[in-house]
């Protein structure tokens, strides 16, 4: 082709890329099949060892601040056991982490409200980017890569370790951070597993990138971050958050 011909093609394209990306839609990264198999958990109790930073001990939440500023972090604490205000904001630690084990139980409301995304969703944002779905997945119909156990619209969990709603569940997670060479481009991508009331269900899984709700997940350089819990507008509880960094 000649040149001149080449940029006036590569000019009109221009415009057709930018409007396929304006029609996105949310539904263009969900996944529904195959559905993880669902099973039924053993029972385990986990304390903090003693090297580990408590993040919550179930008395206070001076460890965080709110999502929308340097204020107090705004969620209520009843029974042990923090919970989501609805439309009062998320919430995220003081204290910055990179590579880390991470320890966190939830709870989904006992009271069933809503169905697929719309059932206790809340969020665990590890280094403030990626995504560690919470939500009620007990007999909850909803895309597979967006359920409890999944890294939010990247990797479906291995199988539903879900319990019934009101009941505490955990996740243990083993973290490496994501790294960066000096131009921003990706040297190493993060990696992660977890274990959801104590089984298996994502095995060294490599991101390919941050959290997104529209589009395709993408890495922008950055170092230590806090960890982030999400207002999705349901009244999910936390309680026994400890971190270790590795």
């Amino acid at each position: 082709m000649h040149f001149k011909s080449l940029l006036i093609c590569t000019a009109l394209a221009v415009p057709a890329i930018h409007a396929c990306a304006q029609q996105a839609k949310p539904e263009d990264t969900e996944v529904w099949e195959p559905v993880p198999a669902v099973i039924t958990p053993g029972t385990a109790t986990n304390t903090a060892p003693s090297d580990a930073i408590v993040l919550f001990d179930g008395k206070d939440l001076s460890k965080w601040v709110s999502d929308k500023g340097d204020g107090e972090a705004p969620w209520t604490i009843q029974d042990g056991a923090m919970t989501v205000v609805p439309r009062k904001g998320g919430i995220h630690t003081k204290e910055s982490f990179e590579d880390f084990q991470l320890h966190i139980e939830w709870r989904s409301p006992s009271v069933v409200k809503g169905t697929s995304q719309g059932r206790g969703n809340s969020g665990i944002f590890l280094q403030s980017n990626y995504e560690l779905q919470v939500l009620d997945n007990y007999d909850n119909k909803t895309y597979v890569n967006g359920q409890a156990g999944s890294i939010y619209k990247q990797a479906i969990p291995l199988v539903n370790a879900c319990k019934k709603p009101g009941e505490w569940q955990t996740y243990d997670v083993i973290w490496t951070a994501p790294r960066f060479n000096d131009d921003g481009s990706l040297k190493s991508p993060a990696r992660i597993t977890v274990l959801h009331n104590g089984v298996l269900v994502q095995n060294n899984t490599e991101l390919k990138g941050k959290t997104e709700y529209i589009g395709q997940p993408k890495y922008v350089k950055h170092g230590a971050l806090p960890l982030a819990l999400q207002d999705h507008g349901d009244l999910v509880s936390y309680r026994n958050i400890w971190i270790r960094k590795l």
